[in-house]
Parts: structure tokens; sequence; C-alpha cells
């Protein structure tokens, strides 16, 4: 995978989750060191379900940076460092690119809190300037942040993503006219498990979601609907499995892992191209879907 790729006129944006996705950060789990005994022993206090498998996560991996590919993707491999833990591998929660440089996250998972200085420092390589950064007592994941569009951005208040933390992303981003909403998330499964806003909705288009209905707040359900969204519902029986991350590729496709055949049928039925991967021991053992193994840094 290309680390620096040559100048083109656009490297970066944000604001879209939909458009058709060009250049993507990954973490492979042998970056992450899921090959590596000490870093694998803490599989429990991390939250993974059972000790990860690194043949077969880095086969998983293998097979998502292959559809990626196929859909007309650069992938960029962050490198290496000590500091990385198992969780590294779902690279989209450290940081969060805009149209004016990358917004450093401050995660609620202390083991993830070397990630987001990472994300900046090897994003300045690739010619992408930070925006800012979030500071203590604040925290923020991406996961929990979805843009409405180009200029609402839609963030998860929960266990991740703190009060402080929206407050300061709303602060960094007024100046370029940018709502910033916050959204309540349910106590769920409680502190310990990674519950995040885009848990509970993928964006597949700019006006379809997929949703786990019965666990968002009435608040968002009506705001979506407000502003046109149109609802996909998982099968309640897959939650468990992740159904509700979704990748959207843009053009209509979208990348899923395979575990879910009964949400993957509707959203085929609905008329989206869905390419699926393996990901039992990638994805679900980690509680993290295409979403989050997946870095946009630009979409056009």
């Amino acid at each position: 995978m290309p680390i620096n790729a040559p100048l083109t006129k656009e490297r970066f944006n944000g604001h879209s989750m939909v458009a058709p996705l060009d250049r993507v950060l990954v973490c492979s789990p042998r970056t992450a060191g899921w090959n590596e005994s000490d870093h694998a022993a803490k599989w429990q206090e991390l939250g993974f379900h059972r000790a990860p498998n690194f043949a077969t996560a880095q086969s998983q991996h293998d097979a998502l940076c292959r559809e990626l590919k196929s859909a007309g993707a650069e992938l960029i491999e962050l490198p290496p460092t000590p500091a990385l833990s198992l969780d590294a591998v779902y690279t989209h929660d450290a940081s969060l690119p805009t149209d004016y440089g990358l917004l450093v996250m401050r995660p609620g998972k202390p083991n993830r809190l070397p990630e987001g200085p990472h994300h900046a420092a090897f994003c300045e390589t690739l010619h992408i300037p930070t925006l800012g950064t979030i500071t203590s007592p604040a925290t923020t994941e991406a996961g929990d942040i979805l843009w409405l569009d180009s200029k609402t951005l839609f963030v998860g208040h929960g266990y991740r993503t703190n009060a402080a933390g929206i407050q300061q992303l709303r602060n960094l981003l007024a100046p370029h006219n940018i709502e910033v909403i916050s959204a309540p998330l349910p106590y769920g499964p409680g502190p310990s498990a990674c519950l995040h806003l885009m848990s509970l909705i993928s964006l597949l288009d700019q006006r379809t979601a997929l949703v786990d209905l019965p666990w968002l707040a009435v608040e968002t359900v009506e705001l979506l609907k407000s502003r046109g969204f149109k609802f996909i519902e998982i099968d309640p029986s897959e939650r468990d499995t992740l159904a509700c991350n979704v990748l959207a590729l843009g053009n209509n496709r979208l990348l899923a892992i395979e575990a879910n055949p009964k949400t993957n049928a509707r959203l085929r039925h609905a008329g989206f191209d869905l390419r699926t991967f393996p990901g039992n021991e990638l994805c679900i053992n980690g509680s993290g879907g295409p979403t989050c193994l997946t870095r946009p840094l630009l979409r056009t």
C-alpha cells in the first residue's frame, strides 16, 4: 500500500460519509500488534470477546482491503508505533478529517489516547494539516460523529464522547459555520462496552440511513425524519454481529460483513450494490465493523 502518494489537486476533505471513497487510511492487525504476545494478552481488558487470532484477522483485513481497492479507493497504511493497542485497527475513531484539516480526537478509552497524535503526525506527511485537537477533560471518538450534510455534524453523547468534547467540537468548527448537534446515546451494555452513535446508524446515501431503531433516542429519530431521511431497519437478531455497521463506498455501493445475511438482504432489496467480506475475527471479536476499520481521507 502506498505511504506517500503523488500530490494531487485535492488531498483531503470531510463533510460527507456517502460520496465516492477515494483515499482511506487503514491499520492492519499486524501494524496494531495482534501478532505480538504482549499486545494480544490484553484482549480481555480491552473488551474483546476472546483472544485474537492474528492469522485469521489479518486475512480478513486483506479481504477488506481488496474490496476497498476494487471500489477504486487508494489505501494508505498507518505506520506502526509501540504505543498502539489492538484497538488501533479501528482507525475511524482517532481522527476526523474536515475540509479545513484534521480534528484530532481524544478517545474515551484510555488505551487509545496515543492514536490521535499518531494520526495527526502521519497525516502531516500526507499534506493534511491539523485544524484542532480535543484536550482534557474532553473526550471524543469519531465513531460517535456523523456528517448529516456539509454544514451539520451530529455527535453522539455517551461514554466515549462527553459534553465537554462536543463543546470543543463546536468551538473548533464555529468559525467555519458548521452546526454541531448533540445526540443522546442509550446506556446500552454499559460503560465498558463500545456503543457509538455509528453502532446505531450508518448513512447509506444522502437521504437513507440503516438504523437499529429501538435503540435510537426519539429526538434523534425525529431530527433525521425532519431532514428527509428514510430508514432501513436492521434485523434485530443481527444486532450483536454489527449489522448496523455498513460502509458507504459511494454511487449506491456498500461494504458489509458476511455475518448478517438478513440485514444484507434488506439492503440489496432496497437496490444497493452490497459487497461483503468475512469479519467474525476482525470485526465481531473487537466490536468494530467496516466503517470502524476505515478512516476516509477523501471522498469526491
